[in-house]
């Protein structure tokens, strides 16, 4: 049975050349990507700013309910269409995607999965034949990053993110390898791939708090998210590698995420993790910004 490790960790990742973050604070965060500059919303920056006058492209400026909703304003030259952006793995493999101003107040991809996605490398290193599996996988960064260890299976509700992903793809020069991208209910899928018997190496699971399948299927995640676990930890064995779940947003710990882990990988080895990902501000008294928490199962 795996271990739980009950001492939270922090996953942090820094910038790189396509990627910064320049400041946070006053309930806000200013980012660089690529040549632009923006400034959204982040009610974990409790503390003041640094910088103390901002200049960005873009702010998002959200809606008056809980529930989301919001818009951009423009103070600068920003292409509607994106523009791209590239991240480069410990061994230089670079992906490269497609940066753009969402309504949803992201910009085409997740920096804080940086760390993630390297981490998935050490654990797959020197393999070329693992089957990994991401769910909610949105544009395909971390898809891409996967690929080059072996075949993945890439699912999202949404058509529109994942002919991103393929677009993704075809800007890495990656369209050839073996991925399947399907747009699909995340946990239709992974209950039909348990009753198909299938096996992954790897899973990663980055589930919203709300959200509606490609029929209008409702995803609530304090709802639904212990039996799509569940059905995800039956899909590895003791030769699997690893099972990485995060979560934003949510009045939750990581070591309840970690708890969820534990009850539904105990047929497994090795040992479960949980803690916060962040993000270091670049810069003179640079801090750790938290953007959200994980639980991992990982096979030692």
């Amino acid at each position: 049975m795996a271990s739980l490790n009950p001492s939270p960790i922090i996953l942090a990742g820094k910038g790189w050349g396509d990627y910064s973050l320049v400041d946070s604070g006053n309930g806000r965060k200013l980012e660089r990507y690529g040549r632009h500059h923006f400034i959204r919303p982040e009610p974990q920056a409790l503390w003041q700013q640094r910088i103390p006058e901002w200049t960005a492209d873009a702010e998002f400026v959200p809606g008056a309910d809980e529930d989301g909703g919001g818009r951009w304003l423009y103070n600068g030259p920003v292409s509607r269409d994106g523009w791209p952006l590239e991240w480069a793995d410990a061994d230089g493999e670079m992906v490269r995607f497609t940066a753009s101003c969402t309504p949803f107040r992201h910009l085409g991809f997740f920096p804080d999965m940086a760390p993630v996605w390297g981490w998935m490398g050490e654990m797959l290193a020197g393999r070329s034949d693992a089957a990994c599996l991401n769910l909610f996988g949105y544009t395909g960064v971390g898809t891409l990053a996967l690929s080059r260890f072996g075949p993945v299976t890439h699912v999202d509700a949404s058509k529109k993110s994942v002919i991103q992903a393929r677009s993704n793809a075809a800007l890495s020069g990656m369209e050839d390898r073996p991925i399947r991208w399907l747009t699909d209910d995340a946990g239709k899928f992974a209950a039909r791939e348990v009753r198909r018997g299938k096996r992954y190496d790897g899973i990663i699971l980055d589930p919203p708090k709300f959200g509606r399948g490609p029929e209008g299927e409702v995803w609530r995640l304090e709802e639904h998210l212990p039996a799509l676990t569940a059905d995800c930890a039956a899909l590895l064995d003791e030769n699997s590698r690893f099972l990485f779940l995060t979560v934003y947003a949510v009045r939750m710990s990581s070591l309840a995420l970690a708890g969820l882990l534990h009850e539904v990988c105990a047929h497994l080895p090795g040992s479960i993790e949980h803690g916060d990902l962040a993000v270091h501000e670049e810069g003179e008294g640079a801090r750790l910004l938290p953007t959200a928490i994980f639980a991992r199962w990982r096979c030692e």
